[in-house]
């Protein structure tokens, strides 16, 4: 039963990160208009009769997302089952389900009614804790037949603030990033790092969005790199806290490649794909050093 469990889980997890993709897919092909107002029928039919590229990927999203919601109901259900003995698993059955419920409901409002940009920004961050709590129920579950070194941690208040609060910090990063999409931003400085040539700073308000999202990111790379070498100075007996704070800061490191890779390519669809990918396994990783930190002394 709790092989099955683990498989479904890893299933679950994947498809998250399809929906992640999938979302960042609609928005920068702009395709969140692809079925009009219709939800959940597209252009008020089951079947649609005609099937531009936008059309396409707006099913394509919404199937994998009814999915997901499908696959996460069952998984919190049979953690329920099998996993009631463990204090963290009715917490993230109930993150899981609300947020990935708030996330579905916040799209269909989107297409049927509309949303500023600002709201439709929430809705990334929205989906982000979802695939948090659906990663860290699945790490429990593999957590049935192992003991991991997670629970004999002995970690001091400087990395607990500091890891608490970048995590903090960083999901209002990624909010800031959204807007940058949602308000049609992107290209609103062509030159990197300064806005454009001879132009150093920001002019108008799309220019502030971009230019302001960059400054708050590469301060990401500047902090996960601090606490990278204290980790290594002060924790190196401790391999899961050692290796994940080396791939918090690749991942860090080719995120902030794609964001400016997205910038000097005038937003290819891959590396965008692939900028929202580093940051949704970024904020991942850093809700499981939290985990971390609630097990240990």
């Amino acid at each position: 039963m709790y092989k099955n469990l683990k498989i479904l889980a890893v299933i679950t997890t994947l498809m998250m990160i399809f929906v992640q993709i999938g979302g960042a897919l609609v928005t920068k092909t702009g395709s969140a208009d692809g079925c009009g107002q219709s939800w959940p029928l597209c252009h008020g039919q089951v079947i649609p009769s005609s099937w531009p590229i936008e059309t396409i990927i707006e099913l394509a999203h919404r199937g994998v997302s009814g999915l997901a919601i499908i696959l996460v109901g069952v998984v919190s259900w049979l953690s329920l089952k099998l996993l009631s003995h463990k204090k963290e698993t009715r917490f993230l059955v109930a993150m899981s389900i609300g947020f990935i419920l708030a996330q579905a409901l916040i799209g269909a409002g989107a297409v049927m009614w509309g949303q500023n940009d600002f709201i439709l920004a929430a809705h990334f961050g929205i989906s982000l804790i979802s695939f948090a709590a659906v990663f860290l129920l699945t790490l429990l579950v593999f957590e049935v037949d192992q003991k991991f070194e997670a629970q004999e941690l002995i970690i001091r208040p400087y990395l607990r603030y500091h890891t608490i609060f970048l995590t903090i910090y960083i999901y209002l990063v990624v909010y800031s990033g959204a807007l940058v999409r949602h308000t049609d931003s992107s290209l609103a400085c062509l030159d990197w790092p300064h806005c454009g040539p001879g132009q150093l700073w920001a002019g108008n308000f799309y220019q502030w969005v971009q230019m302001s999202h960059r400054v708050l990111a590469g301060l990401i790379v500047i902090w996960i790199f601090i606490i990278l070498i204290h980790v290594l100075k002060n924790y190196s007996q401790y391999r899961i806290l050692r290796y994940g704070w080396m791939i918090a800061f690749v991942l860090v490191l080719l995120q902030a490649l794609t964001g400016m890779l997205s910038v000097l390519t005038l937003v290819n669809i891959f590396i965008a794909l692939l900028h929202a990918l580093f940051i949704t396994l970024l904020f991942g990783l850093l809700c499981y050093f939290i985990l971390l930190l609630s097990r240990a002394k």
